[in-house]
């Protein structure tokens, strides 16, 4: 007589695609801290290896931008600057903003730059956007000095306000960060995506008031466009904190603290959701 077969035996793991808030393991990505790292100093060590000026660029481009941002609304708008240098009081400004620009920037096209490495070996992808961060932290630290230089050129004393610095930067990272966790995954299966970043924020770079006072606004048209552009409450308190000038809306200041969040939240959402297809169609 034939012994009976055994029957099926119940599986020791079982793995299924995360979903919802589980799909955010953030206790993963400090595993994996050590990529983050490398990916960062590749990024800072690759992007000025060709350039005859090597890092000099990093000083070089906002003081090019601040130049233009002083001729275009200081000398021919005659834009105020609340008593402030003009020169200096748009390279305050662009600072803060910089962050945003470099981290969305860099962090779109960071999955389809390194295509090789998401197709055939596992890491949690979400690393590639998020080391970005570093590199733009590292441009900040440079520059940071370099208006700390300004600021003693044109006699403007530090104050206490300074100690906001880092949470008005974090909020603009939060924001770059999340906007590029969005259009990173967008631009995997949307090509299209790559060439829309870069107008987005130079549309917004124009927009934001990096090179003049929002004073200058009438008040009927004010609420609206600090609405339109979330950058604007925070580029405005980002250079209140750094030369203790200019004008302040803390009301809309606190709106793009919540845009930055939500932001960061959503694009984490969804960049979770559209990574399983990653490999596939890359």
């Amino acid at each position: 007589m034939e012994s009976a077969l055994p029957g099926p035996r119940k599986p020791y793991l079982i793995i299924r695609p995360p979903k919802g808030w589980a799909a955010l393991d953030l206790h993963e990505l400090w595993q994996f801290r050590d990529l983050l790292l490398t990916l960062a100093a590749r990024d800072v060590k690759l992007r000025y290896r060709q350039t005859a000026l090597g890092v000099v660029w990093v000083v070089l481009q906002p003081l090019l931008l601040s130049g233009i941002f002083t001729i275009i609304f200081g000398v021919i708008g005659n834009m105020p600057t609340g008593g402030l240098p003009p020169f200096l009081f748009s390279f305050a400004g662009l600072l803060g903003y910089a962050a945003f620009n470099s981290t969305l920037t860099k962090s779109s096209i960071s999955l389809i730059g390194n295509a090789h490495l998401v197709s055939k070996v596992y890491f949690p992808r979400m690393a590639m956007p998020l080391s970005t961060v570093f590199s733009a932290l590292i441009d900040f630290g440079v520059s940071f000095v370099v208006v700390l230089l300004l600021m003693a050129l044109y006699h403007v004393p530090p104050t206490h306000r300074m100690i906001y610095l880092p949470a008005f930067l974090a909020l603009f990272l939060a924001m770059g960060v999340g906007f590029g966790l969005l259009s990173s995954a967008l631009t995997v299966s949307y090509r299209d995506v790559q060439y829309i970043v870069p107008v987005f924020v130079t549309a917004f770079q124009l927009f934001s008031p990096i090179g003049f006072d929002t004073s200058k606004i009438p008040a009927r048209v004010l609420p609206w466009y600090m609405i339109v552009d979330p950058l604007a409450g925070l580029v405005e308190a980002f250079r209140w904190s750094l030369l203790g000038g200019g004008t302040v809306h803390w009301g809309y200041v606190v709106y793009s603290a919540v845009f930055s969040l939500v932001a960061l939240l959503v694009g984490a959402i969804m960049f979770k959701r559209m990574e399983r297809k990653f490999a596939d169609v890359i």
